[in-house]
């Protein structure tokens, strides 16, 4: 595992999961590897109550609801869209899902303008189809009919982003639950086998781009994931993805707790900005979630340890969620800088502690991109 860049779940819990499927007795649907009551210790991490011989680390932080609600919705014949704003755990908790059920998160599809049915079909190798004609061994499977062919979960990121043809495919395939190949005479059919599912999930902010039809809605049960606004809970992701970072890059490197407390109380400080402001250019392009908050973290850890002095400060900080969150000029630089001289100006002449610094920090940075 250590010579991947970043190794699928399923491979960086291959330990836990050997573990889990080896003192699991409860019942499993279809093909899972995991019973439904596994699955969700899986991703939540086990508790005393559970009486396990071992510890299950927590993987996925929101409430316990959503998870259950998705193992319910894979264990049925419904497809399963995770919908929510950018950089809420979707694509995570997807991904965490398929590891659990199928050992295998890889079966993924990228939905973008340029998604076609191929995509979510089938395609030919072209020079095997010369050669020796069209036939199961010229075909190349996509990963959702790779997925149906295992019984496994396919998973299909962005989806509203695909075009509507693409989006009709997919109704075909929830619902008949096979694909039919015209291309050949015979063994023209791949049927589904038991415990395949789709997980799908959607942009909220994307609405309007290719809205799903009604049709397609009702192939999927939706749970929605909203942005963590929790500080606890927040807290807890930013130091789990931060230990997993720091591990990844060999870094020692202490993050303080007094450094990650700014870090939140920006970031509230910024969404509560957002949510009363009149217009969208009053409005940080930036959704604010928890996934940007590490990203900053994540800039201002590799700054400090390569051009630093191998030790976290406010300055650097304010520096990189300044940088991370100025996408527009001069729109977003204006609001950055309102915040700095409304809110963190008085609270560092208040409160003290790390804020002059960062107060200092974040002007400099602005001052750099103005």
């Amino acid at each position: 595992m250590s010579d991947l860049l970043r190794a699928p779940a399923e491979i960086k819990y291959a330990e836990e999961l050997d573990w889990l499927e080896s003192v699991d007795d409860g019942p499993k649907p279809f093909s899972w590897r995991l019973s439904p009551k596994m699955v969700r210790l899986f991703i939540l991490g086990s508790e005393r109550a559970d009486g396990l011989d071992r510890e299950i680390s927590q993987k996925w932080y929101g409430d316990r609801s959503f998870v259950e609600r998705s193992i319910v919705t894979l264990a049925s014949d419904r497809g399963l869209l995770l919908i929510g704003d950018p950089g809420t755990g979707k694509s995570w908790l997807a991904e965490l899902l398929s590891a659990a059920i199928s050992r295998n998160s890889t079966l993924v599809v990228q939905g973008t303008a340029g998604t076609t049915e191929d995509h979510i079909k089938y395609s030919w190798n072209v020079s095997m189809v010369i050669s020796k004609g069209q036939s199961r061994e010229s075909m190349i499977p996509s990963p959702i009919m790779t997925a149906m062919e295992t019984g496994a979960i396919g998973r299909f990121e962005e989806l509203t982003r695909s075009t509507s043809d693409v989006q009709d495919a997919l109704i075909s395939i929830l619902s008949e639950k096979y694909i039919s190949v015209p291309e050949m005479d015979s063994d023209n059919i791949v049927f589904a086998k038991p415990g395949f599912s789709v997980i799908a999930t959607a942009n909220s902010r994307d609405r309007g781009v290719n809205d799903l039809s009604s049709a397609l809605k009702r192939r999927f049960n939706f749970v929605r994931i909203p942005v963590v606004t929790n500080k606890k809970s927040e807290a807890e992701i930013v130091r789990f993805r931060t230990e997993e970072l720091l591990k990844r890059h060999q870094i020692e490197l202490d993050v303080p707790p007094t450094l990650l407390d700014v870090l939140l109380q920006s970031f509230a400080d910024l969404r509560a900005s957002s949510a009363a402001a009149g217009s969208d250019d009053e409005k940080l392009e930036s959704a604010l979630s928890s996934a940007e908050q590490i990203g900053v973290l994540e800039d201002a850890i590799l700054h400090s340890n390569f051009f630093g002095e191998r030790a976290l400060t406010a300055r650097t900080l304010a520096s990189s969620l300044v940088g991370s969150l100025a996408r527009r000029e001069p729109e977003d630089l204006a609001i950055l800088n309102k915040y700095l001289h409304g809110v963190v100006e008085p609270r560092s002449k208040e409160e003290g502690g790390s804020w002059p610094e960062f107060l200092e920090g974040g002007r400099d940075a602005i001052a750099t991109l103005s």
